[in-house]
């Protein structure tokens, strides 16, 4: 188990299936999220219907005279919005005469989540030539398990189940947790059933021929239940958010079906993902186990997307801000300024059993909220707003200069204070991601290459920001910090016998000579000097590093190096794309387009044309499709964002809200495309259209 996410075994994503075969059917909507079985039922391992880390619903299961009906389609619609289920049985009468009569009666299941509740609609048809008596149940259970103890941690001891309540057309299921809290399921039926009781509701459907019954059910979870509302006004206010949402988000066309399914793809996972905050709309991280705000995460998608989605990054903003350390806790590894890397609100969170209440874990989650801020007032203009987390800014700061080097030597570090915590805190938080080139673990505090790089664009951000605000003393100060510290980093992580960035300083200060990916986050941040960056991007684009799907987390031939580990060789589609924003950066917009490339093709062999989380990086071979990693997760928020970030690379895109204009520089096309029109891109206050095409000459022409 060295690959698993978390570092601390305790907290593993179990691997018993790979999902990379049996990938089940997901929904989300703010808070709430589900994982289907086949017949969009609920029954088996980690399905469910979840809400706030706890699972209010662990089965759901229909039967039809007894029996379950027999499979003919599952399907999520391309929106992500809803599941629709075919599934058939004989009918209790059948027409013995009819050359098919186990396929008579047809049950279609629609289910769509819409804030804290499961809505589903079951219409039950009668095709047979015959008047038909259908006994249909619904049965269900609520065991009200915690997220991490599915995930895999073992718990000595459980709340307490509470009797069910039971009405004529509704039941209410809950259980009293050690945290204190009433978490409730209610189920209520339309039209009522025949009974209810604690575990099932039973129907007797009398069905003329070609006659269809519609039955209801409204699944909501909670501490307070508030009524549900009915399918069809519950159904029509999900798609009218789903519409706002889009309308946000500027329109990508290329002429090419399979990268245009893609983008859309893109775009609607982002937004399945994003939940509605007090402080604007957040990009959750992933389904199923990262459906939860992380900081990390959020920064780099609204990063990846800015130039399309600039209200994204708004609310992650919003949120980080709202939700930034003001004191010293051990346990969470809170420090005053310090940008949250995740919050969960389950039972075990709550009570400590797992670190993450409100876990400030993160080493680079900080750097890059300022640097965000500075991208998004780059982009957007939105002078007010940035003035309004300013005080934020200069807190993240104060805690990048003080508290995230402690030592003082001009490097950010980090070290977990709480022997619960992450024992890694970059974004590669393995147990065994940090080493040296001998193999033997990084001993801590740790200073990663890509943090010094986000501390540099930190501080130039931080800078822009001061500027704009009229603190001209304050951003020359800034400006200057940055330049040194790109001169100190050079010194200390530029290995010439290399031609590399080394990974990490360790706490004696020792290099980790591995050749990781984390160096290209360095072109990404721009604190790489201009003559280094040739050589760097060299040693990323050669065979060591490059799978032909993409840019290896650490290169072959490196000590630990496994193309089915977590982060020590596998293809990360997030990862990527800041490495194609670096490589763009520094000229080689070519690079970036062969990258989309690569992941455009590599989306083509996943289901929906969706990327992973991550997938294995062995080497590509002809017509065989990217290796999975058995649970990644998918959506994943940053590899969503991927695809969008590379494309925006590739065109070299700069944004003068005042004028409301936009820049094209020395823009390429990704080999596959001659085309692209940007509709509904917003600019200042105005939506702008913009045209890229590739000429007979292969060039590249814009228009507006």
């Amino acid at each position: 188990m060295d690959d698993i996410p978390s570092p601390q075994p305790a907290f593993a994503v179990a691997a018993d299936t790979s999902w990379a075969t049996d990938r089940p059917n997901t929904l989300k909507s703010d808070d709430l999220f589900a994982i289907f079985g086949r017949f969009g039922d609920m029954e088996a391992d980690a399905e469910g219907l979840y809400h706030r880390d706890t699972r209010h619903l662990s089965k759901l299961a229909i039967t039809l005279d007894g029996g379950r009906p027999r499979m003919l389609s599952a399907s999520v619609s391309m929106d992500n919005a809803t599941l629709v289920c075919d599934l058939a049985c004989p009918a209790p009468w059948p027409n013995l005469d009819m050359g098919d009569h186990g396929n008579e009666i047809l049950l279609r299941r629609e289910t769509f989540l819409w804030r804290d509740t499961r809505h589903d609609l079951l219409a039950v048809t009668n095709w047979s030539s015959r008047q038909q008596r259908v006994a249909l149940s619904i049965i269900f259970a609520a065991d009200f398990a915690d997220l991490f103890e599915i995930r895999g941690t073992a718990r000595a001891a459980h709340g307490t189940m509470q009797a069910p309540e039971c009405g004529d057309e509704d039941v209410t299921l809950g259980c009293l947790g050690l945290d204190g809290v009433l978490r409730r399921t209610r189920l209520s039926f339309v039209p009522r059933p025949k009974a209810v009781t604690g575990s099932r509701a039973d129907y007797d459907l009398a069905l003329a021929p070609g006659e269809t019954r519609r039955l209801t059910i409204a699944i909501t979870c909670g501490t307070a239940l508030d009524p549900a509302a009915a399918f069809l006004p519950a159904r029509h206010a999900a798609r009218r958010h789903r519409q706002r949402l889009r309308h946000g988000v500027a329109t990508l066309a290329t002429g090419n079906p399979i990268a245009d399914g893609a983008l859309r793809r893109s775009r609607d996972d982002l937004i399945m993902l994003t939940t509605a905050t007090a402080q604007g709309p957040y990009p959750y991280a992933g389904v199923p186990w990262f459906s939860t705000a992380f900081g990390r995460d959020a920064i780099i998608t609204a990063l990846e997307v800015l130039w399309v989605a600039p209200a994204l990054a708004r609310g992650v903003l919003g949120y980080l801000a709202a939700t930034q350390a003001t004191a010293v806790d051990v346990a969470s590894d809170a420090e005053p300024g310090k940008i949250l890397h995740e919050a969960r609100d389950g039972e075990m969170a709550r009570r400590g059993e797992v670190p993450f209440r409100r876990y400030y874990g993160s080493v680079d989650a900080t750097p890059l909220f300022v640097m965000l801020a500075g991208a998004y007032l780059d982009r957007t203009g939105d002078v007010e707003f940035v003035r309004g987390i300013w005080p934020n800014i200069t807190a993240a700061l104060g805690w990048i200069d003080r508290f995230g080097d402690a030592d003082g030597d001009g490097f950010v570090e980090y070290g977990r204070k709480s022997k619960d915590g992450l024992v890694n805190q970059g974004w590669k938080d393995s147990r065994d991601s940090i080493f040296h080139e001998d193999g033997a673990l990084a001993e801590g505090p740790i200073a990663l290459c890509e943090v010094q790089g986000y501390v540099f664009a930190a501080k130039q951000a931080a800078a822009r920001v001061a500027a704009a605000l009229g603190l001209d003393a304050r951003a020359v100060a800034l400006d200057a910090e940055a330049h040194a510290l790109r001169e100190r980093f050079d010194d200390a992580f530029w290995d010439a016998e290399m031609g590399f960035y080394v990974l990490a300083l360790d706490g004696a200060k020792r290099p980790c000579r591995v050749l990781a990916s984390n160096a290209g986050h360095a072109l990404f941040a721009g604190i790489a000097l201009p003559e280094r960056a040739g050589p760097v991007a060299a040693r990323l684009m050669a065979p060591a590093f490059f799978s032909g799907w993409g840019i290896r987390t650490v290169a072959q031939g490196q000590p630990r190096y496994n193309p089915m580990s977590y982060h020590n060789g596998s293809v990360w589609p997030h990862d990527n794309a800041l490495i194609g924003m670096g490589l763009a950066r520094y000229g080689r917009r070519a690079d970036a387009a062969r990258l989309f490339d690569l992941l455009l093709a590599a989306s083509g062999w996943e289901e929906r044309s969706r990327l992973p989380e991550l997938f294995c990086g062995l080497t590509r071979g002809v017509g065989k499709a990217p290796t999975a990693y058995p649970v990644a997760c998918a959506p994943q928020a940053w590899a969503a964002g991927a695809l969008p970030a590379l494309l925006d690379a590739c065109l070299g895109l700069t944004f003068d809200p005042a004028r409301a204009a936009v820049t094209l520089t020395a823009p390429v096309l990704p080999s596959g495309l001659e085309r692209l029109l940007l509709t509904n891109l917003a600019v200042g206050d105005q939506r702008v259209t913009v045209s890229v095409s590739r000429n007979t000459d292969g060039s590249v022409a814009a228009a507006g």
